[in-house]
């Protein structure tokens, strides 16, 4: 049929129609863009200036590596997300005999590593055993309560405790008794091995110090992550990762902007900025077993000098409290001991009669060097360490050198013993007094070994050991009192202020949810 002219008029402006706006959007598409390319909505980029030390739960004995490893790895139970109640995990059950010194779990029979092996009653046993043998800095968590672990069958695992342990459910959320791949090396730590565990996501990329990529598990027995892929970037300071956040190159920035850069993302109103009331609390520690701080009399002077309400208010923007105990605030047991025995005031005159008493004076003062690692725990590090040394110096008597060392550096310095005086952070491994008190004070299992002050205390041995034992929380409770007030009085750490946790997110991400135990885990994390 032929086509009359009206017909063919339409069809051509039509066609001419299409083609300009063909040709706008290629030319549009086609120019370089002034903007940061957005980042993709199937993968989520999380920006820290921490560092990972070990990805190796055999060794790995700091925070943030435990949250890469709780991650990577599952354990038996867990801590239901946002409290302090323990729910099943990798053990659908347990059984307990009746003075907690015998515990059996039954375990899942679809827990799959990431390349669909399923995992074993025996895998379990062979990871525990590799901690126990490797006996690296948090083996005492194991090595001080388990006396054997078995597999009876291939989802039964039981342990026969040394002494009953009413709160062994809390040691099992820590990543030494995550079971691993059979990949890892059976006797020696593997600091870099990307094998992981049973969690939600296994590491497809690892850069130290640079990025580390995480994928979802596609076997992982529990609700399969929202996002599929997290990158974690690492970065030297809080500026250069506050910069990526708002120029859009990360989602997420945790672990550790500046007070500051809290505030003031605060007052924008441009992102979420989520605060996470914590356990987590800051200390000084001393060797007691070389140096000038071998003597108790310079640990006590120092302890009088330092000014806790300035270090909160001057480095911390008032973001902290002032802490005057090892056990932070809210937890039972926990006593201000050192605000007992020292004030709550620095005591300049108390500190130089302290210090007249151990031979120092103004002509002869006492030299001691100061060390802080300035990325891990975030850029104030270096502010607090000047803060103490004018806090310290102000007594006249006293003459701090400030040195500093990366984060892998700072930590074999302090298994080694080889610092005077230096800065630590904790963050709980399970929420009971004991975890505030035997890895800093008990020498038994060397549990105290990995924080380098050399501090060995028959008395405070007994004391811990007898706490960890009971079953009664007001016995319990008596005897941590105890420990505390023998601690204000050695002296081998000096608490000074118990922190927040602070998340800032693009305001399109939901899921953000960090409970007491202060464990940040990915798989909750959606687009909203």
């Amino acid at each position: 049929m032929a086509m009359n002219k009206t017909t063919g008029w339409i069809i051509a402006i039509v066609i001419v129609v299409i083609l300009i706006i063909a040709g706008v959007a290629v030319y549009f598409g086609t120019q370089p863009s002034s903007q940061p390319k957005p980042v993709q909505k199937e993968q989520l980029v999380i920006g820290v200036t921490d560092k990972v030390s070990d990805i190796d739960p055999a060794n790995a004995y700091d925070f943030y590596t435990w949250e890469v490893l709780n991650n990577i790895m599952n354990g038996l139970v867990t801590y239901k997300p946002g409290t302090t109640d323990i729910e099943p995990a990798i053990a659908a059950s347990w059984d307990v005999n009746s003075n907690a010194s015998v515990w059996t779990f039954h375990l899942r029979h679809d827990v799959k590593y990431p390349n669909g092996t399923v995992l074993k009653a025996q895998d379990v046993v062979w990871s525990i055993e590799r901690v126990m043998r490797i006996n690296g800095d948090p083996a005492w968590l194991v090595t001080s309560f388990v006396k054997k672990v078995t597999a009876p069958d291939d989802f039964t695992v039981v342990f026969t405790l040394k002494h009953p342990t009413a709160y062994f459910l809390a040691l099992l959320t820590d990543p030494p008794y995550f079971p691993v791949s059979r990949a890892y090396d059976p006797n020696h730590i593997q600091s870099d091995q990307t094998a992981g565990g049973a969690g939600p996501y296994y590491i497809t990329k690892w850069v130290r110090d640079q990025e580390l990529d995480l994928q979802a598990n596609p076997y992982y027995y529990g609700p399969q992550p929202k996002i599929k892929k997290i990158i974690i970037k690492f970065y030297k300071d809080a500026t250069t990762m506050r910069l990526a956040l708002e120029n859009g190159e990360i989602n997420i920035a945790w672990r550790t902007l500046r007070p500051t850069d809290i505030k003031s993302l605060k007052e924008e109103g441009k992102y979420n900025v989520v605060e996470i009331p914590s356990s987590y609390i800051r200390y000084i520690c001393m060797n007691t077993v070389k140096g000038p701080t071998k003597d108790v009399r310079v640990r006590q002077a120092l302890a009088y000098a330092v000014d806790r309400q300035q270090i909160a208010e001057r480095v911390f923007q008032g973001t902290v409290e002032p802490l005057y105990t090892l056990i932070p605030i809210g937890m039972w047991s926990h006593k201000d001991v050192f605000k007992e025995k020292y004030g709550a005031s620095p005591n300049l005159n108390a500190a130089k009669q302290l210090l007249q008493e151990a031979g120092y004076s103004t002509t002869n003062k006492l030299k001691i060097d100061l060390w802080y690692t300035p990325s891990h725990y975030g850029d104030t590090e270096a502010d607090l360490a000047q803060l103490l040394k004018q806090q310290w110096e102000a007594t006249g008597m006293i003459e701090v050198n400030i040195k500093s060392a990366e984060w892998q550096t700072y930590l074999q310095y302090a298994r080694t013993g080889s610092m005077e005086v230096y800065m630590f952070g904790w963050y709980p491994d399970y929420l009971d007094p004991d975890d505030y008190t035997t890895p800093f004070l008990s020498s038994v299992d060397n549990a105290n070994g990995w924080a380098g002050t050399g501090y060995n205390s028959s008395q405070m041995n007994q004391i811990l050991s007898e706490a960890q034992q009971l079953t009664n929380k007001t016995q319990r409770e008596k005897l941590y009192i105890q420990a505390q007030e023998l601690l204000a009085q050695d002296v081998p750490y000096i608490p000074i202020i118990q922190g927040k946790l602070y998340v800032v997110a693009q305001k399109d991400i939901g899921g953000i949810i960090i409970g007491p135990d202060m464990i940040f885990h990915y798989n909750y994390l959606y687009f909203k």
